[in-house]
């Protein structure tokens, strides 16, 4: 098969044969041999595609890692598959054996993201390459994506009550942290698309104060909204004694109680890290020429998505205890305020990535000379 690109879907396919055939060998009762079997299957996998790609073989060294990436991403979707009761036969070996914190309600909704989501970023980013085009916001927004499940996950297991089940596999997620790094730092080297906007438009763009722009107006008490309602969450989970927080906590979000520990990290990744994003984020929509702008809420959109999706999922997920269940006469409030979170994040990062004149830099910073200057 010469087109790299189809050889990658090619070879993440064959992540379902491997994965039944693997089910059903009696050496993968061994926490040792999944370990080894997880190595091997790693290593071998760009072998293969090298020997599928012939001659066309890419020159972007990315596009191996994502077609690695790929074929673990369907494995992901087949374990939630199985779990979910979907199919049967296929990765009960792994869940036992491997990573056995997969089989919480975070594992399932994390294993259903990367088999989605990731597949179709992975399958989009190969595509690219494949057709020499540029996949850099794709390729931040995985980047995003990828990091925040990352953390919320090995942080998780590590502390919580899956701590204690930890097997050998779980060493082989030193390389699903390293190569997101290593190709993150690529991603974001390569050239931004120019904008194809004149000076006067810019300066247009530039002179208008907020109330002149209701697109950012709406985004900017988003942003209040977010960073206030990812605070209070983030007190709460840091068992904060005010009547409010418990209040929430039993009548709202019981989740967070969870002894599995995945929504209680969660909640503290994003205190500590989406909480700064929102005051930057703020700071960049009131004023002209933050030119990172763009860049850093692709990022954040990625990762929030990711995060809301899979916090809110696992809290309604019936792996879930009832106790810990969102309580139905809640459950509309929780929804509506988390999936806010969630979309005003893609918004964002839509107004900043497409209509980007009002984070250029060199135009002048006196918006009265500016209008001036336009008119």
């Amino acid at each position: 098969m010469r087109v790299p690109g189809a050889a990658g879907l090619l070879l993440s396919l064959t992540a379902i044969p491997v994965s039944f055939l693997l089910n059903r060998q009696p050496a993968m009762d061994s926490p040792v041999m999944v370990f080894a079997a997880g190595a091997a299957v790693l290593l071998g996998l760009p072998l293969v595609l090298y020997l599928l790609v012939g001659g066309s073989c890419p020159k972007d060294p990315l596009f191996y890692a994502f077609a690695v990436f790929s074929f673990t991403s369907v494995i992901d979707l087949i374990m939630s598959l199985e779990q979910d009761g979907y199919i049967k036969g296929f990765m009960g070996f792994y869940l036992k054996e491997g990573e056995p914190y997969l089989r919480s309600a975070y594992g399932i909704l994390v294993c259903y993201w990367d088999g989605t989501v990731h597949y179709a970023l992975y399958l989009t980013m190969m595509a690219a390459i494949t057709l020499s085009w540029s996949y850099r916001s794709v390729g931040l927004y995985w980047m995003g994506s990828v990091l925040m499940s990352l953390i919320t996950l090995l942080l998780g297991t590590v502390v919580g009550k899956f701590g204690t089940e930890i097997r050998p596999a779980f060493l082989l997620n030193i390389v699903y942290v390293l190569i997101p790094i290593w190709a993150g730092k690529k991603i974001y080297g390569m050239p931004r698309a120019l904008p194809k906007a004149t000076a006067d438009q810019i300066a247009a763009a530039q002179c208008k104060w907020l109330y002149r722009r209701p697109l950012d107006m709406c985004l900017v008490i988003y942003l209040i909204f977010a960073a206030l309602y990812t605070l209070f969450r983030g007190l709460v989970a840091l068992e904060c004694s005010f009547d409010s927080c418990d209040t929430y906590l039993y009548g709202h979000e019981p989740y967070l109680l969870d002894p599995v520990i995945y929504p209680k990290i969660q909640m503290l990744v994003n205190m500590f890290y989406l909480l700064p994003f929102f005051g930057l984020a703020l700071y960049g929509l009131l004023e002209p020429g933050c030119v990172w702008m763009p860049d850093l809420t692709v990022v954040f959109a990625g990762a929030i998505a990711q995060a809301q999706f899979s916090h809110v999922g696992a809290s309604l997920h019936p792996r879930t205890s009832f106790t810990y269940r969102v309580p139905k006469n809640t459950r509309s409030t929780f929804l509506y305020a988390n999936v806010l979170l969630a979309v005003g994040a893609q918004l964002l990062a839509f107004r900043c990535a497409k209509y980007s004149n009002f984070f250029l830099k060199g135009m002048p910073r006196n918006k009265e000379e500016v209008e001036k200057k336009v008119n």
